[in-house]
């Protein structure tokens, strides 16, 4: 529990240090300052010196030295895409996880959750480009056959209110008060 203190009191230190460079983009370190500092996290989380570490990396066919493993630490060297995947492979973590912020990666099921907000986010992006294109085609088949446009019009409202009442009932049951009918089969 100690080396998960001072390992958090390393990336105060490195966040302030970071700050002292120069303009951040956000918030956050960028992806170097959270790897810098979430390979010293693991680290001292796992009990391990620099050479024990730079055993484990080099056992796993990404050669590096101890004094390597200090300098990407201790934002004294760059690192570069094949050495960050060894470090993930040698902690067990997902790349993404290494790059990720230090104080939120440590939380692998924070990470989980907010991949899960991201992609579904992107998502509802795809969905509202396709949904355009579909609803823009149309219109566009209308404006040349306005003959059938309200007819066309009223199908598309009835069926997206279907849909909508079907997802609402889906997810969140019939309203207060209204019961579903019970047919034959639900008699069994």
């Amino acid at each position: 529990m100690g080396s998960l203190r001072s390992a958090g009191d390393c990336y105060e230190r490195k966040e302030a240090h970071v700050a002292d460079e120069g303009p951040q983009q956000g918030v956050l370190l960028s992806g170097e300052g959270n790897v810098a500092v979430r390979i010293k996290l693991e680290r001292e989380a796992r009990g391990w010196s620099t050479n024990a570490l730079s055993d484990r990396l080099n056992e796993a066919g990404f050669e590096m030295n101890p004094s390597a493993v200090w300098r990407i630490e201790n934002g004294k060297r760059r690192i570069n895409l094949d050495e960050a995947i060894g470090f993930a492979e040698v902690f067990g973590i997902d790349l993404r996880n290494l790059v990720g912020p230090p104080q939120l990666a440590a939380q692998a099921r924070a990470m989980e959750l907010i991949d899960a907000v991201v992609d579904a986010f992107r998502q509802t992006q795809r969905a509202n480009a396709a949904y355009t294109k579909a609803r823009d085609a149309l219109d566009a088949y209308l404006a040349e056959h306005p003959d059938i446009r309200e007819e066309a019009d009223v199908m598309v409202s009835n069926a997206m209110a279907e849909a909508s009442t079907k997802h609402l009932m889906e997810t969140y049951g019939p309203p207060p008060g209204e019961h579903r009918d019970v047919g034959p089969a639900d008699d069994a």
